[in-house]
């Protein structure tokens, strides 16, 4: 058997269990929030080994440099939370743009000011 053939009939058996079987729709979403926590947690262990690494450089900044770049990095976190919100209307939309927008700005300017320096 063709391995694309049985990767395509292990996808629609498990299609099939998650449709029939009574709580199969909750087994599901419990599975979906663990591989999403996982990958969250991916995602700040990787954050805190590079500011370890970085952690000279980002001093190098200065106070106000640094306060921007931090600034920058949590409004756009906070944006790309309330991103289901923010873009439930057309002024959410355009401030979900805006404060991407200011957050990667601010954060070339800082990488850019640094570099020059």
């Amino acid at each position: 058997m063709n391995t694309t053939v049985r990767n395509i009939l292990i996808v629609l058996a498990i299609a099939a269990l998650v449709a029939l079987i009574q709580g199969g729709v909750t087994a599901a979403n419990v599975a979906i929030q663990a591989v999403t926590l996982a990958f969250l947690g991916t995602l700040v262990w990787f954050a805190s080994l590079s500011y370890r690494e970085r952690r000279v450089q980002l001093y190098s900044l200065g106070d106000r440099r640094r306060a921007l770049l931090y600034v920058a990095l949590g409004v756009a976190a906070l944006t790309l939370t309330a991103t289901s919100r923010l873009l439930g209307s057309g002024a959410g939309s355009v401030a979900w743009l805006l404060l991407l927008g200011g957050s990667a700005y601010a954060v070339f300017a800082v990488l850019w000011s640094a570099r020059k320096d």
